[in-house]
């Protein structure tokens, strides 16, 4: 009986000694789902081959502006130029003389000089290899082979900063681009863009450079193209495209265009990494016309956030004195 009784004894401790790594594990593993669960950390898993990969992903909080026009006005981009269009007067002003790459603001140019030449805007015109973007390896939803009117195409270029529409808009203008480059610099001069200088109708090509000045005699001028006007401050259109049974809708590369808050006259935004983030516009204040003019702005939504700055500032602020707070 007690050799009975022994055996169960040893049975038992046996038993509990094989249990207690699986219990301290269990107990571990609560405590590392606590602690991960607190961490403000997503965790995000795919497969790549054979292997599972985790990447953490810090979870980002919303930043929110909260400046609301009663202090000094600062912008983050690195030149800004902002006029009343209606008197002349400088509101705000920043590095204004500065030549820098304009990326895509140079469309407007493209713009204007393919409005002088009054070339009917009905004309087929395809997508040909010269037109694909060979310097900055940018895509397209215009396939090589790609036929749409010229208008169709300006629309395109300016609305949804089409590159390839703005090229072959260029390559089609009477003696070619040779042609059109030069109509574009004679404008420039033309209309006293004394630091302005133009080598492609895209602007893809960092060598089209102007100021903060120069920009707002472009944008002031263009503003008088009717045509400029509607089509670079429409939201999104469909375009049907060659060999395509639905339409593709394009839309406007400004936000604040597709966001209606804005009484905007006149838009066009710009990028490439020479030139950073880019936009001008024509746009109504107080009831005042305001030509805004932000180069050089490194995050993506700086330029959109300088532009709402520049609005509450305004709005907050006595016309008269503004020119006295300017601050850059």
């Amino acid at each position: 009986m007690k050799k009975l009784v022994c055996k169960l004894f040893l049975f038992y401790m046996a038993a509990m000694l094989s249990f207690a790594p699986m219990t301290s594990h269990a107990v571990s593993k609560k405590s590392h789902k606590q602690l991960s669960s607190s961490h403000k950390h997503k965790t995000v898993k795919y497969k790549s081959g054979s292997r599972k990969i985790h990447h953490r992903i810090r979870a980002r909080k919303a930043v929110v502006d909260t400046y609301d026009g009663t202090a000094p006005l600062k912008l983050a981009s690195a030149k800004a130029l902002v006029i009343n269009q209606l008197t002349g007067e400088t509101v705000y002003a920043k590095n204004t003389d500065l030549p820098t790459p304009i990326a895509s603001l140079t469309k407007l140019m493209t713009a204007m000089v393919l409005l002088d030449a009054h070339l009917p805007m009905d004309d087929l015109i395809y997508i040909a290899n010269e037109d694909v973007d060979h310097l900055k390896g940018t895509g397209s939803r215009l396939g090589v082979g790609t036929t749409l009117t010229r208008g169709e195409l300006l629309q395109l270029a300016l609305m949804a900063s089409e590159n390839r529409a703005a090229s072959s808009l260029g390559r089609n203008y009477p003696g070619g681009v040779t042609a059109f480059v030069t109509a574009m610099n004679n404008k420039a001069k033309f209309l006293g863009m004394k630091s302005t200088y133009f080598v492609d109708a895209t602007g893809l090509d960092s060598s089209n450079v102007s100021t903060a000045e120069d920009l707002v005699k472009m944008v002031n001028a263009a503003y008088h193209y009717p045509e400029i006007r509607q089509v670079s401050t429409l939201p999104s259109q469909e375009v049907t495209l060659s060999g395509r049974h639905n339409p593709i809708n394009f839309v406007n590369t400004n936000a604040l265009v597709r966001g209606g808050s804005w009484t905007i006259g006149l838009s066009k935004t710009g990028f490439i990494n020479e030139a950073g983030r880019c936009l001008v516009m024509q746009a109504e204040i107080s009831g005042q016309p305001m030509i805004i003019v932000l180069l050089d702005s490194v995050g993506k939504m700086s330029r959109i956030g300088d532009a709402n700055r520049i609005r509450k500032w305004v709005e907050h602020n006595d016309m008269a004195s503004l020119g006295e707070h300017v601050s850059g």
